[in-house]
C-alpha cells in the first residue's frame, strides 16, 4: 500500500485559489470548473428524479469505500467531545477534531483511490479537507458545501467514479456528507458562515434543496404547498432530501416556519417541483456562485480547472418532469466525452438553453443562466439591489424576491 506521507513529498499539480478580486468572478463564471459544476448538478438532478433516498440503488466498491471515510471521521469526533465553555457558538473542541481530521484524511483517501489515480490525491484532498468548515472561525456554510461538490465532480472528472455511480453519489455519498456535517454543527455549535437569517434559504446548506426538489419532480406523493406540514415531514423526511432539510430546520429552529425560513416558506406557493428546481438553480448561481466572499476561498486544480471554456459554450441543462433517459444519453459534467469502456457518456451535441425570461437577466453576470429544457417557464429568485452581501466564506445575500406571484399571500400569512 502506498504511503500517504511519501505521496505528499512527490511533485503534485498546483491546487490554489484563483479568485483574488471581484473582477476575477467573470473569469470564474467562464471557467471549465464552473461549467463542469453546473453540468454535474443539473445532470444529477435529471438522474435522481423520481428516486427516493431510501430506494435500492447501485453502489460500486469505490463508492462504498468513500462512505467509509465518514465512519472514520465520526470516530475522530468521538475522540474530541465538546468542551465545557461559556459561549453559545463555536466549541473549541472542533479545532482539535479539524486538526486530527487533516492528519488522517490523506491516509484515508489514498486507501480508497485506485493506484492509477494517486496522481489526483493532492487536488482531491484539498477539496475534501475544505468541506467541513473553518477551524479559525468554527463556522460552516455554503462555501464549504461547494468544496465538497468540487470533490464529487472531480471524482467523475478523474474517472474514479463512473456513470453508474451518479445516483448513488447523490443519494448515498452526498446524503452521508449532509448527515455528517449536521452532526458537526450540533456537536460543536458551529456558527453559520455568512448567514442572512430569515432571508436566507438555509443557514448551512443549499444543494440538497436543488437535488431534493429534483427527486420530487417525478411521482411526487405531495404538492409543494404541503412540504411544511408536520405529517408530510414525519412521513417523508427519510425518503426525500428536501424534506430531510425541512425536518432538520424544524428541529433546530423555533417559531413559525414563515418567520425563521421566509424564503422556503414562499416556495410553498409554487405549483410544481420542476419550477422550484429551476428557480433554486438560478438562485444558487446568483446568490452563491456569484458572490466574491464565497468564491475567494475556492481552490482550483487540474480536474476542476480555472481555464476558460471556448467562447459560446453553453451551460448544460436539467431535463426534469419525466423519467431520466438511459445513462448513455445523459450528460452530467462538461468534460470532454470519452468512450463507453470507461462508463462515462459518449459524445452528444450540446443543446443551447432557451433564453431566460426578462426578469431572469442579471446585468452583473457575463455568462448565461442554466435553464431547463422542460416546457415549464423558469422561476427566478433574485436579490434586491439595495442590500449588500455580508462578510464570511459562506455568504448568502439577502433575497427578497420570492418564487411565483402567489407567494405574497404566504408572506402575509406568516406575518
Amino acid at each position: 500500500m502506498a504511503d500517504a506521507n511519501a505521496m505528499a513529498t512527490e511533485k503534485m499539480p498546483v491546487c490554489e485559489k484563483r479568485v483574488h478580486h471581484i473582477g476575477d468572478l467573470a473569469l470564474w463564471q467562464r471557467s471549465r470548473a464552473y461549467h463542469d459544476l453546473i453540468g454535474y448538478i443539473n445532470g444529477t438532478s435529471s438522474a435522481i428524479q423520481g428516486i427516493k433516498t431510501t430506494d435500492e440503488v447501485f453502489e460500486s466498491d469505490i463508492l462504498r469505500k468513500l462512505l467509509g471515510i465518514f465512519d472514520a471521521l465520526s470516530k475522530i469526533m468521538e475522540q474530541h467531545p465538546p468542551l465545557e465553555q461559556p459561549q453559545r457558538f463555536g466549541n473549541k473542541a472542533y479545532r482539535d477534531w479539524a486538526a486530527n481530521m487533516r492528519d488522517q484524511l490523506p491516509t484515508l483517501l489514498i486507501e480508497v483511490l485506485p493506484a492509477a489515480k494517486h496522481k489526483h490525491l493532492h487536488e482531491l484532498l484539498q477539496y475534501l479537507m475544505e468541506a467541513f468548515g473553518n477551524a479559525t472561525r468554527i463556522d460552516y456554510g455554503t462555501g464549504h458545501e461547494l468544496s465538497f461538490l468540487f470533490f464529487l465532480c472531480a471524482l467523475f472528472k478523474a474517472e474514479i467514479l463512473g456513470e453508474q455511480d451518479i445516483v448513488s453519489t447523490a443519494l448515498r455519498l452526498f446524503n452521508r456528507y449532509l448527515e455528517f456535517v449536521r452532526q458537526l454543527q450540533r456537536n460543536y455549535n458551529m456558527e453559520p458562515a455568512g448567514s442572512q437569517g430569515v432571508w436566507s434559504l438555509d443557514d448551512f446548506q443549499f444543494v440538497p434543496f436543488i437535488w431534493g426538489s429534483a427527486q420530487l419532480a417525478v411521482k411526487s406523493p405531495f404538492d409543494p404547498a404541503k412540504f411544511v406540514d408536520e405529517q408530510i415531514i414525519n412521513d417523508f423526511s427519510e425518503h426525500y432530501m428536501f424534506i430531510s432539510c425541512i425536518d432538520y430546520i424544524c428541529k433546530v429552529k423555533t417559531g413559525h416556519f414563515g418567520e425563521h425560513s421566509n424564503q422556503l416558506w414562499s416556495i410553498t406557493a409554487v405549483p410544481s417541483w420542476v419550477k422550484i428546481n429551476q428557480g433554486l438553480v438560478k438562485m444558487y448561481q446568483k446568490e452563491i456562485l456569484s458572490k466574491f466572499p464565497v468564491i475567494q476561498h475556492v481552490y482550483f486544480g487540474e480536474l476542476m480547472s480555472f481555464e476558460s471554456v471556448a467562447a459560446g459554450t453553453a451551460l448544460s441543462n436539467a431535463r426534469l418532469g419525466h423519467v431520466a433517459p438511459p445513462p448513455s444519453k445523459r450528460i452530467c459534467i462538461g468534460a470532454p466525452p470519452v468512450n463507453l469502456a470507461t462508463n462515462l457518456v459518449p459524445p452528444t451535441p450540446l443543446v443551447a438553453p432557451a433564453p431566460p425570461p426578462a426578469e431572469a437577466i442579471n446585468t452583473d453576470l457575463n455568462v448565461g443562466d442554466s435553464s431547463s429544457e422542460s416546457s415549464d417557464n423558469s422561476v427566478v429568485l433574485r436579490p434586491t439591489s439595495a442590500q449588500a452581501s455580508p462578510e464570511g466564506s459562506g455568504d448568502k445575500s439577502a433575497v427578497s424576491q420570492t418564487v411565483g406571484d402567489a407567494s405574497g399571500a404566504k408572506e402575509q400569512q406568516a406575518e
